[in-house]
């Protein structure tokens, strides 16, 4: 592990680089005894490219309404501090601190492999989700373009998608998403953490501002493109204040459905987070690590299935009957309208030569 020496790193969410869980050795900065700190270049991103031979992740979990997902890109350079996909780079070896935002794996053959995986015989369509994981429009994604070339894919399929992103970067696939609009195929959600600019970013550095993301909600909307939006997550003392401006400043943009998720801080984050709570907002910090342990039974985190999302406890409680009230009051739905599985079909030149055949009588 190479440590910076840095409280605090421009334009990236945590200069903190602790080594994964599986690591066999640790390596520690020394303090020498003259209080100075070296001084380093900031980290540029890498880029890693992924050999994997498949792209579609699949999941039983009862807490989640989708059983598979595609993830292009492992790691986020958009360095939001409270991600819960960062323990997920320990897998492959790297840190789910500084080498979560700037050790990027991407999987060049994105296409390829969804065109593989959905001409599989026996495949039966479910809307899949893109972005369930790391943001499908981090700044990379400008220059790879894999997100791009998935939903081409999903496009000829006709296979129904969900994307989930906090990027404007969405728009430039307008084209593709208002075709699939019109066949109901899509849907589009943004997250919105805080209308704090101040706050976004510190802690989401590379992430479009709030104000950009609103006119993305905006500019999909105008599209006749079923947009939602994630005021997620809700991390208490800190943005949860926020939750009934978010859900009315997102309906008023054109947003039609709305959901909300409690701070979740397994494995390193929990490190991390306090960290970064104590370099950005020294004075809430001990309070905010405070009332999420109101709603984690004393803990910074729960991972049993129906808790982990909501949390447990009077302020946890709280929170979900704000958001069921801001609901009724915004006229967002929790539950948006459901997507056609029933145009699925593979291209007439992917299609086996017996069925291109009978397609002809």
């Amino acid at each position: 592990m190479n440590a910076i020496n840095m409280n605090v790193i421009k334009g990236r969410g945590t200069a903190l680089n602790p080594p994964d869980r599986f690591a066999a050795s640790v390596r520690e900065a020394f303090d020498d005894g003259w209080g100075e700190q070296e001084s380093a270049a900031p980290p540029p991103t890498v880029l890693i490219r992924d050999q994997s031979r498949s792209i579609m992740a699949w999941n039983d979990s009862p807490d989640l309404d989708f059983d598979r997902s595609i993830n292009s890109y492992r790691g986020c350079e958009h360095g939001c501090i409270y991600c819960f996909a960062r323990p997920s780079h320990s897998y492959l070896g790297f840190s789910p601190g500084l080498d979560f935002e700037t050790k990027i794996v991407f999987k060049p053959d994105s296409a390829a492999l969804l065109t593989r995986e959905l001409c599989k015989r026996g495949y039966k369509p479910q809307p899949i989700v893109v972005g369930a994981n790391t943001d499908p429009y981090q700044p990379v994604e400008r220059r790879l373009a894999l997100t791009r070339s998935v939903l081409e894919v999903l496009e000829r399929f006709s296979h129904p998608v969900s994307i989930v992103t906090k990027s404007a970067g969405v728009l430039r696939d307008i084209d593709i998403l208002a075709r699939m609009a019109t066949r109901n195929l899509v849907r589009v959600f943004i997250s919105i953490t805080t209308l704090d600019p101040v706050l976004a970013r510190s802690m989401e550095p590379r992430a479009a501002s709030p104000a950009r993301r609103l006119a993305a909600i905006a500019a999909l909307a105008a599209q006749n493109i079923p947009v939602g939006v994630f005021a997620s997550p809700m991390i208490p003392g800190l943005n949860d204040a926020e939750l009934e401006h978010i859900l009315k400043a997102a309906a008023e943009a054109g947003a039609g459905s709305a959901n909300a998720i409690l701070l979740r801080l397994p494995y390193e984050l929990k490190s991390l987070f306090t960290d970064w709570l104590e370099q950005h907002v020294p004075h809430r910090a001990q309070h905010v690590l405070s009332l999420i342990r109101q709603t984690r039974q004393g803990e910074l985190n729960q991972s049993g299935f129906h808790d982990r999302f909501v949390g447990s406890g009077p302020y946890a409680d709280v929170l979900a009957a704000r958001f069921a009230q801001a609901l009724k009051r915004t006229g967002l739905t929790r539950e948006p309208a459901a997507l056609d599985c029933s145009q699925f079909a593979l291209p007439a030149e992917l299609a086996p030569a017996k069925s291109r055949q009978l397609s002809l009588l």
